[in-house]
């Protein structure tokens, strides 16, 4: 049968790395067959779709996402891991799912279910099966915990309490992280530290060895290891133990900054999740003076800038609106953060952290057709990534 051929181009074009004007993008199934010059003749037959005062982009990838996750204003974390049954949450996440990708995000690295097991993993079938409609998925599945971490707490011990991730301690390690990888896990996500010292702050959970046991058994598996960690010795361990992404980082300084680049660790800043919360407690943004976790996290992101660490956009969406996922991106902004190096994160940063790099992230001859097409100039306007105009998938047109 033969393949529809597209001919896209728009006023200007991000590569993935810079911007572009004069070009178009020739599509030919499901790759991108080449990026011409607009004054080359247009190929016979190729289907023309010319879009005025737009960008066109690579397809958006999401860093860091809880597609079973809703926002704790509308119900809390503990109800939504307790009550609700993992079909209802799936049905729900299905629709996560479709608001993401009709929001721009072709692509998403989704840090685990919190609660409903694997359902990301048959997820993630029906989208590669065409059933429903969303991004091209990476599923964490559980997640991994120390054991007396991790929540919902609180609770009478005498009846048993289902936690947000699965816990697991020295060698029993090997065999969960097996376990996981054989439910369908594609990378192992750790939480590193959690929010368990004597005062309820964040602490390390695993030891070093323990990390380095775990992400030994994983990469063995040709997976990677990301890490939840915002303590400086929980990012420390992680980094020294092999964690291809560290994720949250709310104490990080210049200094672990340095050790993260170093080790070329990519860094998932999730300012969006700490906004948010923030605010779902009472904080009136921009009426009220910044509260000690805002001022954290701007502290720990400029560092994170000085420092020269490579940034990912990965804003914990789930804790905020699904296809909301830009609300990441203007944080960075406001946070201090170029827009180009915006775009270039939630591109082809993050087509590195998920080790796509070789086929998502750019618009290149011979990667896949994922492309999207916003309304006016984001490099002017990071907001101007809310105006989508084209979703391309595989190939396939979704909007």
């Amino acid at each position: 049968m033969a393949q529809d051929v597209f001919y896209l181009t728009a006023d200007r074009l991000f590569d993935g790395e810079k911007m572009w004007t004069g070009k178009a993008v020739l599509v030919k199934g499901n790759k991108i067959m080449a990026i011409v010059e607009k004054s080359s003749p247009i190929p016979s037959g190729a289907k023309v779709l010319d879009f005025k005062n737009a960008t066109l982009l690579p397809g958006l990838i999401e860093g860091h996402a809880h597609l079973f996750l809703y926002p704790y204003n509308i119900t809390d974390w503990d109800t939504q891991v307790l009550k609700e049954t993992d079909a209802l949450r799936t049905i729900r996440a299905s629709v996560h799912a479709k608001n993401t990708l009709m929001a721009g995000f072709t692509s998403v690295r989704d840090l685990g279910t919190e609660g409903a097991g694997y359902a990301d993993v048959s997820l993630k079938k029906a989208i590669l099966d065409k059933i429903i409609e969303g991004p091209r998925m990476l599923v964490a599945g559980r997640a991994i915990v120390s054991t007396g971490s991790y929540g919902p707490k609180g609770y009478d011990n005498d009846q048993k309490i289902m936690l947000g991730a699965e816990p697991a301690d020295g060698n029993e390690l090997v065999r969960v992280v097996r376990d996981q990888i054989w439910q369908g896990a594609d990378f192992i996500k750790i939480y590193a530290d959690y929010r368990w010292g004597l005062m309820g702050e964040d602490r390390p959970t695993f030891t070093l060895d323990e990390l380095k046991l775990i992400n030994e058994v994983t990469t063995s598996s040709g997976r990677v290891m990301v890490c939840h960690a915002k303590s400086k010795e929980a990012i420390r361990r992680s980094v020294l133990a092999g964690a291809v992404t560290i994720e949250h980082g709310d104490f990080l300084d210049e200094e672990i900054g340095k050790l993260m680049k170093e080790h070329q660790v990519i860094f998932m800043p999730t300012i969006a999740a700490v906004d948010k919360i923030t605010q779902y407690r009472g904080w009136k943004k921009g009426i009220d003076p910044d509260p000690e976790n805002v001022v954290r996290k701007k502290l720990s992101f400029k560092a994170a800038l000085a420092s020269g660490v490579t940034i990912g956009m990965g804003g914990d969406v789930g804790v905020f609106p699904h296809g909301d996922n830009v609300m990441e991106m203007e944080l960075m902004a406001e946070y201090g953060m170029p827009n180009l190096d915006i775009l270039k994160a939630a591109t082809s940063v993050n087509a590195r952290a998920m080790n796509w790099q070789d086929k998502l992230g750019h618009i290149k001859e011979g990667f896949l057709a994922d492309l999207v097409v916003v309304k006016g100039n984001p490099l002017e306007n990071i907001s101007q990534i809310r105006e989508v105009k084209f979703v391309m998938k595989d190939g396939v047109i979704y909007k």
